[in-house]
């Protein structure tokens, strides 16, 4: 059932945290030789870079509970504009630094009060907002793109993901992942993610009856 819960949130966190280092030294390894113009490339996150992204996933690799408070408190409870602040000490002077400080938290367990699951997801989705506008493909392992997937059919946490799904039935033709009852919408695991998660990007990836209806809710 869409709203029981799944065995990707039975999960232990000591379990998850090796996926998520496995989806940041994939990332890394992936932009090891990219050309210093190309950091410019407009990621799918509105109005941030691809550069800006990577400094935002560092951000949130070194970020605990009490910065991340401490953070919120000082920017008024502005969510958005702790994000910004956050992002912009993480970013460095060059792409080369900019790196090289998520490099430095591939193997980081740190992360603001979410669940390690949310580290996960986070993971995995920005790093796509990163790779499809610089015509990167990463083949996930399905246990770990199912994990996510299962995570973000359940929840609003971070972003409107289980709401944006409601009354459509997800099913992907890569894997085990199938979630809820309506008009179907199908493709890729990671693709459904994506649309989970907002990025009309990947909508062009999907086929069935109910993706015109997501597509006016991404």
């Amino acid at each position: 059932m869409a709203g029981s819960k799944s065995a990707a949130d039975r999960r232990p966190a000591a379990a998850i945290w090796p996926l998520i280092h496995a989806e940041r030294a994939a990332l890394a390894a992936d932009l090891a030789d990219l050309s210093d113009d190309r950091w410019s490339t407009p990621s799918l996150c509105t109005e941030l870079t691809v550069r800006e992204v990577l400094a935002h996933i560092t951000a949130g690799a070194s970020l605990n509970a009490f910065l991340w408070m401490a953070g919120v408190i000082r920017c008024r409870y502005d969510f958005d504009k702790q994000v910004a602040m956050r992002l912009a000490e993480q970013l460095g002077a060059t792409p080369a630094e900019t790196l090289e400080r998520f490099r430095r938290v591939v193997t980081s367990t740190t992360k603001p009060p979410l669940p390690a699951l949310a580290m996960l997801g986070e993971t995995v989705v920005h790093a796509e907002d990163i790779r499809r506008p610089l015509g990167m493909r990463r083949d996930h392992p399905t246990e770990t793109i199912t994990m996510v997937a299962e995570y973000y059919r359940g929840t609003d946490l971070v972003v409107p993901a289980k709401g944006r799904i409601d009354g459509l039935r997800l099913v992907a033709d890569d894997g085990p992942f199938a979630t809820g009852s309506g008009p179907v919408v199908s493709g890729s695991t990671l693709a459904l993610i994506m649309a989970m998660t907002g990025r009309s990007a990947h909508l062009d990836d999907l086929q069935g009856d109910g993706v015109e209806r997501l597509r006016e809710r991404c």
